[in-house]
């Protein structure tokens, strides 16, 4: 079992990475080149919520990334729009312009391809479901550690 944990969290790495280079080459392929990756799934994520910054890093996204850096460039390349929050005003609260529908748009059809893809290739959704099933539990495992300090 230690082997195939060790594997596993290392497999994980590497899909959030190949990820990213999936979205890098659709940004690409779409001519569009002042965003990254991380920028796309940081707008995928926000879609149509008009969400504060500090959401997002609460919601467990982005770590190890400097969030406040993707969205001043998201700002300054018209992805999105921010304003101070009235109540609040050290909270920014950030929405998607029209610009950013269009590019999560292309992400979601990139999506359903992906989808498909699998599917071709052979892929049930139960052994979906069972991926899915497994990785919740390394993340609960994982979580409680991080809030209890031990297993």
């Amino acid at each position: 079992m230690k082997e195939q944990y060790l594997d596993l969290t290392k497999l994980i790495e590497r899909l959030h990475r190949r990820f990213l280079d999936v979205l890098r080459t659709e940004l690409n392929r779409l001519g569009i080149k002042e965003i990254n990756g991380v920028q796309a799934l940081l707008l995928a994520n926000i879609g149509d919520e008009d969400i504060i910054i500090r959401d997002l890093v609460e919601r467990g996204y982005y770590q190890g990334s400097n969030v406040s850096y993707n969205i001043k460039k998201l700002v300054d390349f018209g992805y999105l729009e921010q304003e101070r929050v009235e109540h609040d005003r050290r909270s920014v609260r950030v929405k998607l312009t029209d610009k950013a529908r269009d590019l999560v748009a292309h992400i979601r059809d990139l999506e359903v391809r992906n989808a498909e893809a699998l599917a071709d290739e052979g892929l049930e959704e139960t052994d979906i479901r069972g991926a899915f099933k497994t990785l919740r539990r390394l993340e609960r495992t994982w979580a409680d550690y991080v809030q209890y300090g031990s297993f």
